[in-house]
């Protein structure tokens, strides 16, 4: 056991920007940690603009496209960080722990990645965006937001709508599509060499604790060391929902045993 990184870099995941790390920030910084938010490609514009302007380019965003942008920013910074990920940043995670980045990760809530079956909660979840089809951009509706990403019972309904406003952006329909089809989101477990934790939420409509322990049971096959952890009463939204310090301080005590 070395020392920890004090470095991080928080990987964002599908409908949100860099501000869903809003509550996560502050409380790394105070722990020590040079924090890093990077956006994903094509996304470094104004909220309005996202949402009334995806560009051609955004639409035809890839996993790999996704995850080579943050290889770049990762390779410059002066030590390799802790790369923790929320959902499809938490897939977006274990793929660049699968490139050798990172000292050690963090998966929250997981996207599947290849050979892991989403099952039937999270495959209502995802269809809106396959619907679509691989070449457009969909946006998360209030309701799909409120009933399936940020359903915690400590949040009223108005504070899930001012959630939405200030986070919810487009999301590449490409990325659904590659996730269901196991195309682009393949890793190597038995090569990873970094450690890394898995959690789930227990009411998570999006990503179900279903699907982190699969996840979980493909990872183990490392010879590194790899957690998992489960949070009662979280949803989807455990970065920023009621309890969310527990969330933050269990992720940073379990780094700083690594």
């Amino acid at each position: 056991m070395g020392t920890p990184s004090k470095t991080v870099v928080f990987v964002h995941g599908a409908w949100m920007t860099p501000r869903c790390w809003d509550w996560f920030k502050p409380r790394f910084e105070a722990a020590g940690y040079k924090v890093h938010t990077p956006t994903w490609p094509e996304m470094d514009r104004p909220i309005e603009d996202l949402r009334n302007n995806p560009t051609a380019a955004f639409k035809r965003l890839t996993l790999a496209k996704i995850a080579d942008h943050h290889e770049k920013i990762i390779r410059a910074l002066p030590e390799q960080p802790l790369i923790v990920g929320h959902s499809f940043g938490g897939l977006l995670t274990q793929m660049l722990l699968d490139r050798g980045l990172g000292s050690a990760g963090v998966a929250i809530d997981p996207g599947p990645i290849a050979f892991v079956f989403p099952g039937p909660v999270s495959l209502l979840a995802a269809t809106p965006p396959l619907l679509r089809g691989p070449w457009s951009a969909y946006q998360l509706s209030r309701s799909g937001f409120s009933k399936g990403f940020a359903n915690h019972d400590g949040l009223k309904e108005e504070e899930k709508q001012k959630l939405y406003d200030k986070l919810v952006v487009p999301v590449p329909s490409r990325i659904f599509f590659q996730a269901a089809f196991n195309i682009g989101n393949g890793v190597s477990p038995k090569q990873r060499t970094q450690p890394l934790l898995l959690t789930a939420g227990e009411n998570d409509r999006t990503v179900t604790p279903f699907i982190v322990r699969q996840t979980y049971a493909k990872q183990k096959k490392s010879p590194a060391r790899t957690d998992l952890k489960e949070f009662p009463g979280h949803t989807h939204f455990l970065i920023g929902e009621p309890g969310w310090e527990k969330v933050a301080d269990y992720i940073i005590g379990w780094h700083a045993k690594t």
